[in-house]
């Protein structure tokens, strides 16, 4: 799991869940075992921790 330290980073991966960046820059969250999309990151930097698709890093729906 996961865990934030409070210094701008985050130790271990997040698990179960890919980033990707959207046609307009954003980076949004999909959630590996629905293929729901999650939450919008607007700022143009990714999502600490999670893994950019396509991945490798989780099995198949991990």
């Amino acid at each position: 799991m996961a865990k934030n330290t409070g210094d701008g980073y985050r130790r271990g991966a997040v698990t179960g869940r890919t980033q990707f960046q959207r046609p307009d820059g954003n980076w949004q969250k999909r959630d590996e075992r629905t293929g729901q999309l999650m939450s919008v990151k607007d700022d143009g930097t990714p999502f600490k921790g999670v893994a950019k698709e396509p991945d490798g890093r989780d099995t198949d729906n991990a």
